[in-house]
């Protein structure tokens, strides 16, 4: 199969310190930048191929770099080393209610963020029965008020049916199988599945063992911002626990 997103020595670096540029009264009282200019690697030499069809799932804790690499392979972060391509458009579930506006109403705001990701009108419309079902009830009852009134599980529900019925054949998933009831979950669980059955790219930050291992065959450890191993998937969550007693 084809390889749909490559990794070579991908690095990422950040400041430690949000202020990056000397402030005026930092000029003025101090006559020189008062906040640290250190740095720190989120990633660093970073390096993987993920064919098309392949089930991956990012291993590791906190901090490890796991959400700054998926956000490199969505174009949110470009790499201040290496390289990242992705061969196909990609669907992220990242951050879900991210580009949603408090004042336009639920109905308002699907046809904006489905309109941003690339569906016409006339597919927004074929396609928004089933959005708003998957949703549910709930989200449905609440289309024609604003969008900032809704739980925000209603929220991440809207933002999920959304992305989840784009046609993108990279979908990039980040700790979203965690949110919601459980009956929203199971729901979340089987278009994640269907998608995989209709030869989609998956790609999987998750802290649950269980779904790692029920939608991820490969995994890929990250710590400290470096790959500590790729590998199937239940050798990468022994070691992982091995190194994490």
């Amino acid at each position: 199969m084809s390889v749909v997103i490559s990794a070579k020595d991908v690095g990422v670096e950040f400041y430690t310190s949000r202020r990056r540029k000397m402030q005026v009264r930092d000029l003025l009282f101090h006559g020189r930048a008062t906040t640290t200019s250190d740095t720190f690697w989120a990633l660093k030499d970073i390096s993987f191929d993920i064919r098309k069809g392949e089930a991956v799932g990012l291993v590791g804790g906190n901090g490890s770099g796991k959400s700054t690499l998926l956000k490199t392979i969505a174009g949110v972060l470009l790499p201040d080393t290496g390289t990242v391509h992705v061969d196909g458009g990609v669907a992220p579930l990242i951050e879900l209610t991210g580009g949603f506006r408090g004042e336009l109403t639920c109905r308002d705001n699907l046809y904006v963020q489905a309109g941003l990701h690339g569906l016409s009108k006339d597919q927004i419309e074929e396609r928004f029965e089933d959005m708003v079902d998957f949703a549910g009830p709930q989200v449905r009852a609440a289309l024609d008020r604003p969008y900032r009134h809704l739980s925000s599980g209603m929220q991440v529900r809207l933002g999920f049916a959304v992305i989840s019925s784009l046609d993108e054949p990279i979908f990039l998933v980040d700790e979203v199988l965690a949110v919601g009831d459980k009956a929203f979950r199971e729901k979340c669980y089987t278009r994640m599945e269907s998608l995989l059955s209709e030869g989609r790219t998956l790609f999987l930050v998750s802290h649950s063992e269980k779904d790692l291992k029920r939608f991820g065959a490969r995994g890929l450890y990250l710590r400290s911002g470096r790959m500590v191993m790729d590998g199937p998937m239940d050798d990468v969550l022994a070691r992982y626990n091995e190194d994490n007693r």
